[in-house]
């Protein structure tokens, strides 16, 4: 999994930012960590799973309409992304081999899918010193990342100003390419389409306090005064804010309030991301709400003794298999 994780975020980091315009990196390089990993439980040597790699490339796909258009294929990206990398991976390790320039020919994967044939250097920096599965990022909102500076930043205001939905004017919204492409978003007639909407997500943050299971909820959809409050909200791209994406995901608030006060915030960090971490306090309070949604308190509670519990993982599982079999 390491093994795996490792590669397809160098991958990543050597195709972005552009690839991200036209491809749906979670189904495209997805693809090629699932090959990877598939190839190294296969016992592979590095020239087995150089293979993988190359054949996965040609199996790789998943585009941008998919994910931000209408329809319902976008969940099926990972899943798929999933099982075309594990047939890549056993296809090599019996022996099926691919182009070993696949990724930086002239022809190759990164020329189709992005600006370049790869930013290589990029994509390889720290190689030895530290792995990318070190500096994930936990989701602390259930919508789409590109939201989440926007929605901390609205948190932090709050909480030191102290206003609620009723009592804006107006929010204008200066972020990065994608916080305007894929999520400056006013019609919303589903769960899936306000996940992807700011202004939705931001309205919901305002008059519920939270952006997860709830705000995606047919009374959270149906709620008049979300729907109200979107209009007020601006999404603007800003020229400095983008060109430091990928790297960093910020945005900058202006929040104007129907008393006449404005409040300026530049949101430098997404809460979640590995420079702005969860506490472990705020990972147990995003678990217990969602296994709430199959266990009951009792159950929750041992489980969550058994994970923070010193020593292997593995000495949990008995106990979830028993959580969920008595479900």
């Amino acid at each position: 999994m390491i093994g795996g994780f490792e590669v397809g975020c160098r991958i990543a980091m050597a195709l972005q930012p552009s690839h991200y315009r036209n491809w749906h990196i979670t189904a495209t390089v997805g693809t090629i960590g699932a090959a990877v990993s598939t190839a190294m439980l296969r016992g592979g040597t590095a020239e087995t799973i150089a293979h993988a790699i190359a054949i996965a490339t040609s199996f790789a796909g998943g585009h941008q309409e998919n994910l931000q258009g209408e329809g319902l294929t976008k969940p099926l990206h990972a899943g798929h992304a999933a099982d075309a990398g594990v047939l890549a991976g056993l296809a090599a390790a019996s022996g099926v081999t691919g182009s070993l320039n696949s990724l930086h020919a002239p022809h190759g994967y990164a020329a189709a899918t992005s600006d370049t044939t790869g930013n290589w250097a990029a994509g390889l920096e720290g190689l030895g010193d530290w792995t990318p599965i070190t500096r994930m990022t936990f989701k602390n909102h259930g919508c789409c990342g590109h939201i989440f500076p926007t929605l901390d930043g609205l948190r932090l205001l709050q909480a030191r100003h102290g206003f609620g939905g009723a009592d804006i004017a107006a929010i204008t919204v200066h972020g990065y390419g994608p916080t305007k492409s894929i999520c400056d978003r006013m019609r919303v007639s589903s769960a899936r389409d306000a996940r992807f909407s700011l202004q939705y997500c931001a309205a919901a943050l305002l008059l519920m306090g939270g952006v997860r299971l709830a705000a995606f909820g047919t009374e959270a959809l149906a709620n008049p005064e979300i729907r109200a409050l979107m209009p007020r909200i601006t999404v603007i791209e800003d020229p400095e804010i983008a060109a430091l994406y990928p790297r960093r995901r910020q945005a900058r608030l202006q929040v104007d309030l129907k008393d006449g006060r404005r409040f300026d915030h530049h949101q430098q960090t997404r809460k979640g991301d590995p420079d702005d971490p969860l506490t472990d306090a705020e990972l147990a309070v995003k678990f217990d709400e969602l296994a709430a949604t199959v266990l009951e308190a009792p159950a929750r509670a041992a489980l969550m003794a058994q994970l923070l519990a010193p020593g292997p993982l593995p000495a949990a599982l008995p106990l979830v298999n028993r959580l969920t079999a008595s479900r």
